[in-house]
């Protein structure tokens, strides 16, 4: 099964994700990564915190990037 890094990109800086999981498709990757993107912005609203341009960057294992999902479009 393929392993996915899901980095958190904040402007210009990455906090990368150094386990990744083992996904069967970059498809459940993509639901994955705006499931977390749903918490991780609720958790800031709360807060009361300013979210501009954070996103996910999908990688394989290789260090490729499959795909971006902005956090921004998983809210409705």
């Amino acid at each position: 099964m393929p392993r996915y890094f899901f980095h958190v990109r904040n402007g210009f800086d990455l906090s990368e994700d150094e386990k990744g999981v083992e996904l069967p498709s970059i498809m459940i990757g993509k639901r994955e990564a705006e499931e977390a993107a749903r918490d991780i912005l609720g958790g800031k609203v709360r807060a009361g915190e300013v979210m501009d341009g954070q996103e996910f960057e999908i990688q394989d294992r290789w260090g490729n990037r499959l795909r971006k999902i902005p956090f921004r479009s998983i809210m409705k």
